[in-house]
């Protein structure tokens, strides 16, 4: 029996690798003889390195793959090759392989009690992740809609009914230049959008300044150009920025002559 073992070394004291295209090694390994060969991974080939680990085991006319993980696209070509597949392997390669052994001597390693919580853990752990970040966005969302509630109450309670609609005049041109302005000065999110556009809805500001407003809020942030700059470059921010800001204004003229064919 042929066992193939991805591993971060080429020989028994070396662990076993987390993923077949990541790992630098494959150790193919005749559990009668006790011979086995390490092959370099082919890291270079970069997102194909993983198939060519696959087609490896099969072309090496392995019968075992000993790996912590295995990717559903990769199971499903060595299965169709009658490679056995046993995930969930952790420590050395002497240790996976003198695990293994023991556990086919006793029948089938699908019931070992020796690798059994290890699989667990990682399913645990793979449950455990989404959750943590679901919760997290969920946090966050919940923090950005108070303060939008807040950012909106003071709005209403600062600025008269009046002062929000006389900035727009009513001119398609005019209002979605204005409406692109207003909000690219500042950086928000469509949830938040949601609330701000129904609010300067209510205070009669039209359906083209509000669609650029919106659109540049989620889009444009000029006051955070420092930040995006840094990260990203002078050149592309201010493309990136430029670009969304004349956006806003096309969609939103294009939303007004979309109303005005069906409403005419």
């Amino acid at each position: 029996m042929k066992v193939a073992v991805p591993s971060e070394g080429p020989d028994f004291d070396a662990k076993v690798g987390d993923r077949l295209g990541f790992s630098p090694y494959l150790l193919l390994i005749d559990l009668e003889s006790k011979e086995f060969e390490a092959l370099r991974s082919p890291r270079e080939a970069g997102s194909g390195a993983g198939m060519q680990m696959v087609a490896l085991i099969i072309a090496k006319k392995s019968n075992v793959l000993l790996a912590k993980w295995c990717s559903p696209t990769a199971e499903k070509y060595l299965s169709a090759y009658g490679v056995r597949i046993v995930t969930g392997i952790s420590g050395t390669v002497a240790e996976a392989l003198g695990r293994f052994e023991r556990q086919s001597l006793q029948g089938d390693m699908g019931k070992s009690t020796d690798l059994e919580p290890f699989e667990w853990k990682v399913e645990r752990s793979a449950l455990i992740r989404p959750l943590q970040s679901a919760f997290h966005q969920v946090k966050n969302l919940m923090s950005a809609m108070i303060s939008v509630i807040f950012l909106v109450g003071l709005l209403m309670a600062f600025l008269s009914e009046e002062f929000l609609p006389s900035l727009f005049s009513g001119s398609i041109w005019w209002d979605s230049l204005w409406g692109a302005c207003l909000g690219s000065l500042f950086a928000g999110n469509p949830i938040n959008s949601y609330i701000l556009g129904g609010q300067m809805l209510e205070a009669g500001v039209s359906v083209v300044g509000v669609t650029a407003f919106l659109c540049s809020w989620v889009t444009v942030g000029f006051l955070q150009l420092p930040a995006e700059s840094a990260a990203l470059g002078w050149r592309f921010a201010i493309a990136r920025n430029v670009s969304c800001f004349c956006l806003s204004i096309a969609i939103s003229l294009g939303i007004s002559l979309f109303l005005n064919f069906f409403e005419g």
